[in-house]
């Protein structure tokens, strides 16, 4: 009999992991300073610098000079960057290059400083663990649900959407000599977990316990570096974000607290293998190979499927163009076995403003009717067939659009729309076309905590679909705190 997943146990494993790994690295550390002279060098902390301080003394050292904005200057000057110069600033904006999935940025070092790291080791290894806290509140006019608004799907509430602890060491991707690898974990325990979860990686949580927190093992892979390949080529094995698209399950990489109803139905996580080939400064193509959206790989629903996407640039750099077709198989009824065709388009209007455009289209064949004598997945929904039919194609598309405006680089403005048309009603629940607006005010204090207030409005047009089935439309008030460690 098989045994229930644990998630202290999936959780203690994951710690165990990353104390592995954090300790080879800083190991690999000490011997390359075991070869270094005795005599004294430069930067030799002495009492009562930093460096010299206890653990706790240093983390909230951090913070202390973060939220002041004293944050003492790197004694080196940053690795120069290999590419065109990034079109954003981040912070305010959660990235600073146009995003593509399944890949670190390449030609882009890691000049990142945690908290969490420099109160470890002063940020001396490649390995870095940190991560973040995402307490969130939300009020509206449904009282019994929210969807399929995401990620405050329970109604008027405070909650934990995540709390998420990442160990992760980037391949040097700036260098063109030699072969460079990385790896990343994550660890995510929250109510977001629905959203992240697959099939196969302890989803008895959700599909049959229907827990409203859980932990997920969100993303765990191996990236390998090849620089002798075009401008450089990334090779990803193992679980991993689904590659196309604006935003992302991870709190800190979205413009916006809520997602936009486009996102709250696509594929969220894929496990496989994906290649990124930087041909030049312009392009960028993608191959891979994966078990299918939202499932493990021993699970009676993964099959071979294809994934091919390619990134165009402007000269300018104001623009960018990314297609994918992802996930593509036979296309017939699996879980969660959605054949997506996804485009996104990014523009920039001047130093300060910026729009995100992206669109798909997605569908599965021959999946059971409502109501008819085949029952669908666990965890999944029937779709409204013609009448007779016991199974049929049920397509969907949607359109989204961000645009932004940079206050300072404390503060931005976003406001997005939104429109989903889910025909057959098989990834809703309901047959109907929605729409969403949203405006949001992003703040940080210093580069460390994020608050996020957002007002959304969305309308169900076909049928009653908000509110378990009471509601035409939906207003809802929200917030997160995003608070990295």
């Amino acid at each position: 009999m098989r045994r229930k997943s644990d998630p202290r146990r999936n959780l203690r494993l994951f710690v165990f992991a990353v104390v592995v790994l954090l300790g080879s690295d800083l190991a690999t550390g000490q011997q390359v300073e075991k070869q270094l002279p005795d005599a004294p060098t430069p930067g030799t902390p002495t009492p009562g610098t930093s460096e010299t301080k206890g653990f706790f003394a240093r983390w909230a050292e951090f913070y202390r000079q973060d939220w002041k904005g004293t944050a003492a200057a790197s004694p080196a000057p940053a690795p120069a960057r290999r590419g065109v110069p990034s079109p954003l600033d981040s912070p305010p904006f959660p990235n600073s290059d146009w995003s593509y999935g399944g890949s670190p940025v390449i030609g882009e070092p890691d000049t990142n400083s945690y908290p969490l790291m420099t109160a470890i080791n002063q940020a001396r290894s490649r390995t870095k663990v940190y991560g973040w806290i995402d307490p969130t509140l939300n009020f509206g006019t449904s009282s019994h649900s929210n969807s399929p608004e995401a990620n405050d799907n329970y109604s008027n509430r405070l909650q934990m959407n995540q709390i998420v602890l990442y160990a992760e060491r980037l391949p040097d991707s700036v260098q063109r000599d030699h072969v460079d690898w990385g790896y990343h974990l994550t660890a995510l325990y929250g109510t977001d977990y629905r959203f992240t979860i697959g099939k196969g990686y302890g989803s008895g949580q959700l599909l049959n316990d229907h827990h409203q927190y859980g932990f997920d093992p969100t993303l765990e892979y191996v990236d390998v570096y090849f620089p002798q390949v075009a401008q450089g080529m990334n090779v990803r094995v193992g679980r991993f974000i689904s590659v196309p698209g604006i935003e992302a399950q991870l709190a800190p990489n979205n413009y916006i607290f809520s997602h936009s109803l486009l996102y709250a139905i696509d594929p969220f996580t894929d496990t496989g293998l994906m290649a990124t080939v930087k041909l030049n400064d312009r392009w960028l193509v993608q191959l891979g190979i994966t078990d299918g959206h939202d499932v493990a790989p021993w699970t009676p629903d993964a099959k071979a499927s294809g994934t091919a996407c390619v990134s165009y640039t402007t000269t300018s750099v104001n623009d960018n163009v990314y297609v994918c077709a992802n996930g593509i198989n036979d296309g017939k009824y699996a879980y969660n076995n959605l054949q997506q065709y996804d485009a996104t388009w990014y523009h920039k209007f001047s130093k300060t403003v910026h729009m995100a455009t992206e669109t798909w289209y997605m569908y599965q064949r021959d999946v059971p009717a409502l109501g008819g004598t085949i029952q669908p997945e666990t965890g999944a929904n029937a779709a409204y067939c013609l009448p007779g039919e016991q199974r049929c194609t049920t397509p969907e598309y949607a359109v989204v659009n961000f645009l932004q405006k940079e206050l300072s680089l404390h503060d931005f403005l976003s406001f997005r729309s939104d429109f989903l048309n889910d025909k057959k009603g098989q990834r809703t629940g309901y047959a109907t076309r929605y729409s969403e607006n949203t405006i949001t005010w992003v703040h940080w204090i210093g580069t460390t905590v994020q608050i996020r207030p957002e007002l959304r409005f969305e309308r169900a047009w076909d049928m009653r679909a908000y509110d378990n089935g009471r509601r035409q439309n939906q207003l809802t008030v929200a917030s997160d705190l995003i608070f990295h460690f």
